[in-house]
Order: C-alpha cells, then sequence, then structure tokens
C-alpha cells in the first residue's frame, strides 16, 4: 500500500521540557502508515530555518520520501505546547508559517505523482481546500482531517469541503454523543463518503455512509502516559490503512467485521502513542539562544489557536 501525507508540518516546542518535535497532522499520518508498513511519502512546503531542517531530517530517519517537497524563504510554522497531567495544553503558534502562508499548489507532475498512491491524506492546517477536488480526481481515495475548530465545523465550511472527501475525520472529545453523532450525519449529508470521529478515552464513532459504528478506547494506566500528543493522528491511520486493506472504496463499504477490526487496530495502535515524546520522537533541545526558539518564545499568538494532532 502506498499513501501520501499532503500539506501541514509543524514543530510543536514543549515549554516544559525544553524540547522541539516534528509533527503536524499530514506528517503525522505519514511517519505512521510508515511504521505500520505502508511505503509512505509526504508532499508540503518547508521554511528554510533549523525548525524546517528538523522536520525533513526526522521524515528521512522515518524513511518517509519527501524527493517531491519543497523548501521556501520563510519560518517554519511552531506552536508552543505545556503539559498539564499528561495533557497538551496550547499555548500560542505563528500561524503555521510559510507553509501555511504559502501552501503547495499542485503542479501537473504533482497530480501524476498522487496518482501512484493508495490514499492521500491532508487537514484543515494545509490549506489546500480549493484543490481538493482536483485531488480527489486524482488518486483513489482522499482522507481529510478537520480538525476541532468550530469554524471547520460549520455548514459553510462542510459543504464547500466534503463532497471533495471520502473520509472525513473530526476530533469530537469535547462534543457529546448525540452531539457527535450529528456531526458525522452532516458531514455525509454534504458529500463526505464516511466519516470518522474521535473521542478520546470515549472511543470513537464511524458512519460508513449508512450506518453508525462503535469502538471502545484501549485503556492506558496514568504512570505510562508520557503525553498524548499524535494519540487521534494514530488512530486515525491505522484506522484508515486497515480499511483499506479491507478493501473500503468509493464504490465498495467495508463490512460490520471489517470496521470493528480496523477499530479496534486503531485503539491500541493509539493507546501505545500515549507513551511516546512528542508525535513520533525525534525531539531536539533547545534554549533561549537559539534563533527560531528565541523568535518563538518573543512572538504571540497569530491567529487563532489550533487544537490538532
Amino acid at each position: 500500500m502506498r499513501v501520501l501525507g499532503y500539506g501541514d508540518n509543524i514543530v510543536d516546542r514543549f515549554i516544559d521540557r525544553r524540547t522541539s518535535y516534528p509533527g503536524g497532522n499530514s506528517v503525522n499520518f505519514s511517519v505512521f502508515a510508515r511504521r505500520l508498513g505502508a511505503d509512505a511519502g509526504y508532499l508540503g512546503v518547508f521554511g528554510d530555518d533549523g525548525f524546517g531542517d528538523l522536520l525533513k531530517e526526522a521524515l528521512l530517519a522515518e524513511s518517509v520520501d519527501i524527493s517531491r517537497s519543497i523548501t521556501r524563504s520563510g519560518p517554519s510554522g511552531w506552536t508552543n505546547i505545556r503539559l498539564e497531567d499528561g495533557e497538551r495544553q496550547f499555548l500560542d503558534w505563528n500561524g503555521g508559517g510559510i507553509t501555511l502562508a504559502e501552501p503547495l499548489r499542485p503542479s501537473p507532475a504533482d497530480l501524476a505523482y498522487l496518482t501512484g498512491f493508495d490514499v492521500v491524506h491532508s487537514s484543515v492546517y494545509s490549506g489546500i481546500e480549493e484543490h481538493l477536488p482536483t485531488l480527489r480526481a486524482a488518486v483513489a481515495r482522499v482522507s481529510f482531517d478537520f480538525s476541532s475548530d468550530d469554524d471547520r465545523r460549520s455548514d459553510t465550511y462542510l459543504a464547500a469541503v466534503c463532497p471533495a472527501v471520502d473520509l472525513a475525520q473530526f476530533s469530537c472529545a469535547d462534543l457529546s454523543y448525540r452531539d457527535t453523532r450529528d456531526l458525522l450525519s452532516t458531514a455525509i449529508r454534504f458529500g463526505a463518503g464516511a466519516a470518522l470521529a474521535t473521542r478520546g478515552t470515549e472511543g470513537a464513532l464511524f458512519l460508513d455512509g449508512a450506518a453508525f459504528h462503535e469502538g471502545g478506547a484501549e485503556h492506558v494506566p496514568p504512570s505510562s502516559i508520557v503525553d498524548t500528543m499524535g494519540c487521534g493522528d494514530a488512530y486515525l491511520t491505522a484506522f484508515l490503512l486497515r480499511l483499506v486493506q479491507a478493501g473500503w472504496s468509493r464504490t465498495h463499504r467495508a463490512d460490520a467485521v471489517d470496521v470493528a477490526a480496523a477499530m479496534r487496530a486503531a485503539a491500541l495502535y493509539s493507546a501505545r502513542q500515549c507513551t511516546a515524546e512528542g508525535a513520533f520522537g525525534h525531539g531536539r533541545p533547545f534554549s533561549d539562544a537559539d534563533p527560531e526558539a528565541a523568535r518563538a518564545a518573543l512572538a504571540g499568538p497569530a491567529a487563532p489557536l489550533p487544537r490538532y494532532h
């Protein structure tokens, strides 16, 4: 299986640890997919700074193909994070840096490259919404993470994006069970092929286009939790890969047995992620003397804070 993360990357700066970690929804997807045995690539824009180098070096170390990604003059995206009882608290960010300010526009050569993948995954932090119909025409399946931001759950946004998405994923730990079901139903009504909601310790819900499926969360002893960064991305990746292996596509729904197996595998993989540092390791200690760290420490929020990966 060949899969591609398309779009966002970011550096997660853990203030209490004084350590920067590579991350971002699309990057995490690519790394987790590679670790799960898929042939994985990442296509996006890197900044020409130390954070950009950290991201590229980590992806290469994980055997993720970045050969078609580009580097632009500008800062990498970063977010400042503090841990409270193992849960991440987002403090501020720079709006995604050059990756979101000048997102990748797919060229004819890029589209030809994309045709070789079974799944292309992206997110609301990639700035590629207008290109999703073009991507969907080029690839077998498009997965898209809507995160948990309220403006990405509006009817206007869902109506614009869902028709070009085969699997819509939402982070719904903040929603009630009923509201979560309603959100997934709305995504399907606006054109998504299927919709998945991760709900933290409450497990997950999946709407295959017609029927709901529920999956529980795997318990992780509090003493084993390092942080929760990347847990939702880990769930999505493991779930999606198992669905595709079972034959799920635009024209074929996975049966209930296969969905249950995918949700179980995803819960186990997500639980494992809670015991890892950052999204997927590769942390780099920083001091306030580091150029990127100094800029991040001095800057205030450039945009509403993200609630992602």
